[in-house]
Order: C-alpha cells, then structure tokens, then sequence
C-alpha cells in the first residue's frame, strides 16, 4: 500500500439521487438530440444547399466530433471533476448551435455541426460517468438502463421536432432553440450536480488528444471518399489510408508514453472493454445508419411529409427504451449479463436483413415493426456496454471506460454512416446513371425528384430504393459479427457496494 485506504463514499439519500440522475438526465437529452433532429431535416436542408448525395456530410461531422469529444472530456472528467467539464460541454455545444443557425452554406453547417458534437459527445460521456461515481456497479444497470431511455426518446423526439419544424418553420430554428433548452439544462446542472474531489495532480495529454482527433478525421473522411469521390485504388485514396495507418501508430507512440494518457492502452488487455467496444462499434453503424436512411427513404420514395417519416424512429425508441430497461433490471436482480448482447445482436441482424428487402410497395407497419426489433437489437448492448466496461476498469479510469463505450459507439456511427453514405451514392450512380438524360443522380433533390413525370419519378424512386439494399444487408453481416464477437465476453459479475474514488491510486 502506497497509503491509506480511501473511505467509501456517502450514499446519497433518494431526494439527492433522484435530483442528481434528472440533472444529468437533462443534459444527457440535449446532447443526444443533438444527433438525431436533422435526420428529418436533411431533404429539406439539402434542397437549398445541396444535393441528396451530400447527406451524411451533416450527421457525420458530429459524430467525429463526438468521437474525439468524447475520450478527452472523459480524461478531464477524471482529473478534473465532471461538473465543470459538463459545463463547458453545453458552452461548446450552444455555440455549435449558433454557427449552425447561421450557416450560409452547407460547409458552414458541417463546420457548425463539428462544434456541436465536440460539445455533445462530451455531454453524453460524462454524464453517464457520474453515475459511476453515484451507484454501485450492480444498482447501474437501472440508472444505465434509465439513461438508455433518455437517449431512446432523443431519437424520436429529434426526428419529430426536426420534421415538424423544417414542415412549418425556417430549418435554421432546429439550432435556435437549442439555446434556451441548453441554457435551462445548464442552470439545472449548476444548482443540482456537486463536485466530487478527484484527489489526483492533472495532466493534461494534450498530444494525444490532437492525434486521436487527427487519426478520427483520416478514418472518417477515408471511409466517406473511397469508392464514391475516389477510386479505393487510386493514388490519393491510398495516400488516405496510408496517412491513416501513420496516425494511428503515432497515436498508439504517443499513449504510450503519456503520463495521463487519452486512452490508456492497457485496458485493451481487459477482456470486457475490448469486447464491449468492439461490439458496440458495430452496433453504432446499423443505429446511425437507421437513424438517417429509414427517414430518408419514408421521405423520397414513400413521399411522406418530414413530420410523418420522423413518426417512424418511434418504434425504434419502443425498442430500445424496452431492451434497455429489461436488461438494467436484469443486471440489477442478478448481476449478471454476459448472454444479452448475443441476444441482441442477433435481433438486431433480422432487423437489417428486413430493411434490405424494403421496394416502394413495402406495407408501412413492416418497416415500424422491423423499427421496433432494431431497438430491442440496440438498447441491451447500450445498458450492458457502459455498465460492464465500468464495472471492470479501474475506478480512476471510470471516466476514459464510459468515453471508450460511447467513443467505439459513435465511431462505428461515423464511419459506418460515412461508408453507407458512400454505399449509397454508388448505388445511385449504378441504378439510376444512365436514366437521367445526363442529370448526375448524386445532385438530385426531394423537391427535383416531386416535380419529375409520374413515370420518371416512379423509376428514380424505385432505384433510389435499391441503391439502400446493399447498405442495409451490409448492417446485416455486421450485426452478425458482432452476436459472434459477444460470445467471446468474460463476465464479471456486478458488485453491490460503491467504490471509493481513487480506490486503485492507493492499492
């Protein structure tokens, strides 16, 4: 022993514990919608500032952002306690939200966009790590299955208002009224969260945050070009992967040599955070890629108004809201949960396999019901993912190990959405490139595509509909290989007491 053992934390009464999880609930809400409420919006968006073939463009760059916020604000919410680094994370966020409002372009709105989810995903970390720092492992489950909840309600919430709003008002309010709901979470926050000594020296690896977020960037902008904008064997393709492959070796260098490092490179070695991540990784491309295609396709071949298409995440959040909420009850009562991702996961594959198969004749209430089986595929793997990874880390790295699982998350939703995105413009090019009478079919937009000859528009709808095929039996595939991944997950069984904070600094 280097020391005395810490004490254990005071548990709070159920007044204090009840007003703590609202708080962080609220934040957790803000920055979650921020990635779903343009997914409706995008048609309407694009049809001013660009083409169809530009939609991942606006989701992808939050979830980068998100990506590279999301393991340093978890880092400075180990050093530095997560109240302050939950303020700036709304600071960051509203300001985001106000470039995006203003945007005069579509290169405005993704720079807007990146500030936003630099903000939001450090929200979404942190506030799921103070959980951690409230409960014990075994009583998370409930509260992890709560705030699943939370994020559910985000994706409907952000797709109905983001089509209600661009339906019947200026698309730039989606962004303005963040402000107001940002500066009530804030005042929320302040009065309700304390601050939990961290009784740690901070330093800051500020090398290893700028080459996370340059290694981020190569990935996602690589998987965005290849196969669409560039040839995957062409020379700058290759020069792409290269420059990716050099920064994240210089990454891995770096963390390694850290004091304090982003990512520590050891917790790879635990069995339970490079499963739980691998598999999460996975199931955040078939989550976001939902998110934005099912929409997508309500809207340009359905010829659903943005409002009703967003109808259609609502099932989704059924889904999740349910696999959340079971599995957190299931972690709670038994401690154990090393079967439901398999489970999960499998659902998750029937659910992708069922929107391959979607035509113009495809009957509504199928698509809510395979909405719905993607949820109960999606809210297990949440719930379990950031309470197993907690429970198994140590506790001063709690922080880095709820940033992994939301980082691996929105990486396999950026990159995977960026690659779909590809996927799709391919195969707008490969049904539709020689119909168009020399119209690119990658600039085509909803408003174009409505004002086409019946005959004509059903043709282009119709393709549009099989260029998404291949992108949702690409989901598929991988929903199976991550049910296969989970089979390979060492369970630690959950404890039912509350560890001290720098438990591990005195061992």
């Amino acid at each position: 022993m280097n020391g005395p053992i810490p004490s254990p934390p005071t548990p709070l009464d159920d007044r204090e514990l009840k007003l703590m999880i609202g708080a962080i609930a609220s934040v957790l809400f803000i920055a979650s919608l921020g990635q779903t409420v343009v997914t409706t919006a995008l048609p309407t968006i694009l049809s001013e500032l660009g083409g169809l073939a530009q939609i991942t463009w606006v989701i992808t760059a939050y979830l980068m952002a998100a990506t590279v916020g999301a393991p340093i604000c978890g880092k400075l919410g180990d050093l530095f306690g997560r109240k302050p680094v939950m303020q700036g994370g709304i600071a960051v966020f509203l300001l985001g939200s106000l470039i995006c409002a203003l945007a005069p372009n579509l290169w405005a709105l993704v720079a807007g966009r990146f500030v936003q989810g630099i903000g939001g995903g450090g929200l979404i970390v942190v506030s799921m790590a103070t959980v951690a720092d409230m409960v014990p492992a075994r009583e998370r489950g409930r509260y992890q299955g709560l705030l699943g909840g939370v994020f559910a309600a985000s994706t409907v919430v952000g797709p109905l208002a983001g089509g209600f709003i661009v339906q019947h008002f200026a698309w730039e309010w989606l962004f303005l009224l963040n402000l107001p709901l940002g500066l009530a979470a804030f005042v929320v926050l302040s009065r309700s969260l304390t601050s939990v000594p961290t009784g740690r020296r901070p330093s800051i690896d500020y090398a290893g945050g700028l080459s996370l977020a340059l290694l981020l960037s190569l990935a996602v902008i690589s998987a965005s070009l290849g196969g669409s904008v560039l040839a995957w064997n062409s020379a700058e393709m290759l020069g792409l992967l290269l420059a990716t492959a050099v920064a994240l070796l210089a990454f891995a260098v770096i963390e390694t040599r850290a004091a304090e490092p982003i990512l520590p490179l050891g917790l790879f070695r635990i069995n339970t955070f490079l499963v739980s991540n691998a598999v999460g990784l996975i199931v955040g491309s078939a989550m976001f890629g939902t998110i934005v295609f099912v929409p997508f396709f309500m809207q340009v071949v359905k010829g659903m108004s943005p409002a009703l298409s967003g109808m259609f995440t609502f099932p989704m959040m059924i889904g999740i809201i349910l696999g959340s909420t079971i599995s957190g009850r299931i972690m709670v009562r038994t401690g154990r949960y090393r079967r439901m991702p398999t489970v999960s996961t499998l659902v998750l594959a029937v659910a992708m396999a069922s929107f391959a198969q979607m035509t113009t004749q495809t009957a509504d209430w199928w698509i809510a019901v395979s909405m719905v089986l993607t949820g109960l595929g999606i809210g297990p793997v949440m719930a379990v993912g950031v309470t197993a990874i907690q429970n198994a880390v140590p506790v001063s790295m709690v922080g880095v190990g709820t940033a992994s699982a939301n980082m691996f998350r929105m990486i396999g939703g950026s990159v995977g959405t960026a690659v779909f995105g590809a996927v799709f413009a391919a195969g707008l090019t490969r049904e539709l490139g020689g119909a168009l009478g020399g119209v690119n079919p990658r600039s085509l937009s909803k408003d174009a595509i409505a004002a086409m000859p019946p005959e004509l528009r059903e043709m282009v709808v119709s393709g549009i509909a099989q260029a998404l095929h291949p992108l949702f039996w690409a989901a598929a595939v991988m929903a199976c290989l991550a049910c296969l991944i989970s089979l390979f997950l060492t369970e630690i069984p959950l404890e039912d007491r509350l560890a001290p904070r720098g438990a591990d600094a005195a061992e």
